[in-house]
């Protein structure tokens, strides 16, 4: 916790000259701060919104007034149940100063001061905490403000909104109570517009509203101004922990603890007149990165009305016809803001009588072909550097942008066109709830979310959505800006389609209409709909990838060429590929695999070949194995052949064969039925029963941690022996032919460095007989998969015998946790996640703690022993960008990971290297 006497001793952290004790001599934590005490670099302690309102104070800029209510506060509050002592007594020295500033009293009769009271977290979480307007008004100070303003409607309006976001917001309501009222007024007029409500019919609202708030919150709406703002203060802190905050802060791996700031602003009203209104403005597009002016325009309303999407919007560039004078000033200071914060801008901004405020800026939310455009751009505008352009995009985005598009060559029905909110292609079938589309997503169904407008509720069926579609909002409406930062495929804003969920369906233009369950696609590239299922095509990112030159010349293209390029030369860890054939491998290469990480041999013995294996298995003496072993060795040598091939010159790990040999065998139960019908028709087969008997003999409780891996080499003789010959003989065929094969025999499941010992004698035995039968000297290591906890705390001895180590985290993480995988996911993973117990599922994201610190103490271990160890990750971790990061600070030489996702690996191993990436 910050200290009033501590901000003192923190020079450049905190506002200085802030310490203050108590009569006791007691140091006082310090709660609030003006607007004029902070900076953008206090995200920590005063949220993003609060930051980044004081560093537009700073700047100059027309900002409201205000406070903000620190994170240690929310915490704080959050612990205990109450609000920290002395906390009461800060807010009433901060609003005092506001009141004096503004020469009026919150919710004096005549002439009333109206604050917001908005939630602002470190990391921003659009509509997911709350906020409340209008804090003040009551059934006496309504009248000031409408003698002051000469605007009742405007007044009845503002009040009809506080008790709804406060009836809602703190008093937990449920919206639907207020909506149909609102909905019964405008019924009752024949319009669906809320401005064609008089003022009359505000009054009425007010009192509508008022009587839903007794009705189901039991109580009167409070009169009392700092009751009112004391109560939503709580309410803000609450929201933290709301399902929908906790959703989203899992979904976007924001951790639990921070808490929220609570912003206390002066009112400014864009619902005063058509003179007045708010807005949102990008300082570059969010969706494609081109620069221009982009944002909503909607007049005579407030902040929530633009978000919602209860309106449709206009335009920003409408506003220059609208109010030139506004107009001008906000272009010049989305320019001062954008060179300031040196990225994209998201700018809230209201209008009051031709006055424009500042409400609100942060960085900018984009999607992944903007994050790259814009990055590329800034670097030629002087802005950043090429390393700073490498940390301002992820892993993530990169992999979003290899997604595939549709096919533009097919025909297609196109039933609407809406706004082009977040990019990509998605096809499903239409549900119109999110408890619908979680429920089909679980199921297996692709699904889009179609509804007339999001809200901050409807945040699980849009994570288990392929797509989101509204016939309402624009590019800054809450489900525009919530899907482009999940990366979600999403079309706003078709005004065309009427959206029923009560009926279950939506029409279309021509008469088209679509129920839920009939399958769409939405192209968020292009805003537009069509009927049925759109084939998809590889993606120019893709397509580039492969070497395609028609992609050359796309300008997202280039931007993401140009980055990748500096990536590659900035990373120090390599990136390989875990691929088992020589078409998989051919394409790693070109996708920029620098060697293969994880040869896995037991997919060649599938097949045809599965006769071969049973074979071996069945064998009762030497001379059969070696007989059956003879046969699969050529095979065996002509899958490295052409592995080799594709990766000459580039270091090749082969694992030896590490599945349980049940595997390999006729399923128990089907095998049993099978002899028995043949005995029962007098016809038993000599081979059912041989491999009937093998499959008993060979079961096991638990076969993953049974017979497998080295213990396979130690038990069955020349089944390594063989494999080896043919990786052996195949690297002596390219030296042969003129190549330069790298070869790494990699020894699976050690757990001792015996077991290595063992098997890698028998190895150098078998490159001595092929160097002396094809003339060929050959150069190759030998080294283990680090897969088990006993194998990372000896990996001191087993680097006695190991000259390099795998891990294979897949395969750590089930033996640290004690999981079986293909068990545990479906089981229990996903109450785990609801309960907070994972942040992430430790077989996506490295568990730093546990697995982690087991890569870590082999890591150290091993080269203490053998300085020049060579260390890798061969498990899905290595695509993961949050893991590859981790194993950078570990100091591994390389990781491994499928070759769609090697990219992704290049791209985060370059970030890793680089600079800590800036909060925003």
């Amino acid at each position: 916790m910050v200290s009033r006497i501590a901000v003192t001793t923190w020079a450049g952290a905190y506002p200085q000259g802030n310490a203050s004790l108590d009569g006791m001599g007691t140091v006082m934590p310090k709660y609030v701060y003006d607007f004029s005490e902070g900076n953008k670099d206090l995200k920590d302690l005063l949220g993003g919104k609060g930051a980044n309102l004081a560093e537009m104070t700073n700047l100059g800029l027309p900002v409201p007034p205000g406070f903000t209510i620190t994170t240690e506060a929310c915490q704080a509050y959050l612990k205990s149940g109450r609000e920290p002592e002395g906390l009461g007594d800060e807010v009433g020295e901060h609003l005092a100063a506001l009141e004096h500033r503004m020469g009026k009293q919150l919710g004096q009769s005549d002439d009333p001061l109206l604050v917001s009271v908005r939630s602002g977290a470190k990391f921003s979480m659009p509509g997911m905490m709350e906020t409340v307007l209008n804090i003040g008004l009551s059934d006496q100070s309504v009248r000031g403000l409408a003698a002051q303003s000469g605007n009742e409607r405007f007044a009845f309006d503002s009040y009809r909104r506080l008790i709804q976001m406060f009836g809602k917001t703190v008093l937990g309501i449920d919206g639907e109570h207020f909506e149909e009222a609102l909905d019964a007024a405008k019924h009752a007029k024949d319009t669906t517009n809320d401005l064609d409500l008089d003022a009359e019919d505000m009054r009425r609202l007010v009192e509508r509203f008022k009587d839903v708030v007794v009705k189901h919150a039991g109580r009167e709406f409070p009169q009392e101004p700092r009751e009112q703002l004391d109560l939503a203060v709580r309410a803000v802190f609450e929201s933290w922990n709301t399902g929908r905050a906790i959703v989203y802060r899992r979904q976007e791996r924001i951790p639990s603890d921070l808490g929220t700031a609570v912003n206390i602003v002066a009112m400014v009203f864009g619902n005063l007149d058509m003179n007045s209104g708010t807005g949102v403005a990008f300082t570059r597009d969010p969706a494609s990165g081109a620069q221009g002016i982009y944002g909503d325009y909607l007049q005579n309303a407030q902040g929530e009305d633009v978000v919602a999407g209860i309106r449709n919007t206009v335009p920003l560039a409408d506003l220059e016809k609208i109010d030139k004078k506004s107009y001008d000033e906000l272009l010049k200071i989305m320019q001062t803001l954008e060179e300031h914060y040196l990225d994209l801008c998201d700018i809230e901004f209201t209008i009051e009588r031709g006055k424009l405020w500042m409400l609100q800026t942060r960085v900018g939310k984009r999607t992944a072909a903007a994050a790259f455009r814009i990055a590329t751009q800034l670097v030629d505008q002087g802005l950043i550097d090429m390393d700073e352009a490498l940390q301002r995009v992820t892993g993530a985005q990169l992999s979003h942008l290899m997604f595939p598009r549709f096919d533009d060559s097919v025909p297609r029905k196109k039933i609407a066109v809406g706004i082009a909110a977040s990019p990509g292609a998605a096809t499903g079938k239409v549900v119109f709830d999110s408890y619908t589309a979680v429920k089909w997503s679980r199921s297996g169904e692709q699904v889009i979310l179609v509804r007339r407008e999001t809200n901050p509720d409807d945040l699980n069926g849009m994570i288990a959505a392929a797509g989101i579609l509204t016939s309402r909002g624009g590019k800054t409406s809450h489900a525009a800006v919530v899907a482009r930062g999940m990366g979600k495929t999403c079309v706003c804003g078709v005004e065309s389609l009427d959206v029923s969920t009560k009926d279950r369906r939506f029409r279309a233009r021509g008469g088209v209409e679509v129920h839920e369950g009939d399958v769409i696609s939405i192209d968020g590239t292009t805003g537009e709909v069509f009927l049925g299922e759109v084939p998809v095509v590889d993606s120019p990112v893709v397509r580039h990838f492969e070497g395609d030159e028609t992609a050359h010349g796309d300008e997202l293209v280039l931007a993401v060429e140009r980055i990748m390029r500096h990536a590659d030369g900035t990373r120090r860890m390599s990136v390989r590929a875990n691929v088992d054939t020589a078409e998989d491998a051919a394409r790693a290469r070109r996708f920029g695999a620098q060697g293969i990480g994880l040869c896995r041999t037991e997919h060649m013995f599938l097949g045809d070949r599965r006769p071969l294996v049973q074979a071996l298995i069945l064998a009762d003496t030497d001379e059969e194995r070696e007989r059956e072993l003879a046969e699969l060795l050529p095979l065996q040598r002509q899958d490295f052949v052409g592995i080799l091939e594709a990766m000459d010159g580039l270091p090749v790990t082969i694992r030896l064969l590490d599945p349980p040999l049940h595997e390999f065998l006729p399923d128990i139960t089907e095998l049993s039925v099978r002899v028995a019908v043949a005995e029962a028709r007098g016809e038993p087969r000599e081979g059912d029963l041989r491999l009937l008997q093998a499959v008993h003999r060979l079961h096991e409780q638990n076969p993953m941690l049974g017979l497998r891996g080295v213990r396979l080499g130690v038990v069955i003789p020349g089944l390594f022996a063989m494999q080896s010959r043919a990786i052996l003989e195949a690297a002596a065929d390219r030296v042969n032919a003129g190549g330069v094969p790298r070869v790494e025999i990699m020894v699976p499941l050690v757990a001792n460095v015996q077991e290595l010992e063992t098997v890698k004698q028998d190895i150098i035995q078998v490159a001595r007989e092929v160097r002396s039968e094809m003339g060929v000297s050959l150069d190759f290591l030998v080294g283990t998969m680090i897969e088990l906890p006993r194998a990372a705390l000896t990996a001191a001895e087993i680097a006695e015998a190991a000259e390099f180590f795998s891990f294979g985290t897949n395969d750590l993480t089930q033996t640290t946790w004690g999981f079986s995988r293909d068990d545990v996911e479906a089981a229990f993973f996903s109450a785990y996640l609801e309960k907070g117990i994972f942040g992430i599922s430790p077989f996506e994201t490295i568990d730093r703690e546990g697995v982690g610190e087991l890569v870590r103490i082999a890591a150290e271990r091993g080269r203490s022993h053998r300085p020049g160890l060579k260390l890798g990750v061969c498990g899905e971790h290595g695509g993961d960008p949050d893991s590859v990061h981790f194993f950078e600070n570990v100091g591994l030489d390389y990781v491994s990971c499928s070759a769609f996702r090697v990219p992704v690996a290049r791209l985060e191993a370059g970030r890793a290297t680089g600079r800590p990436i800036p909060e925003d």
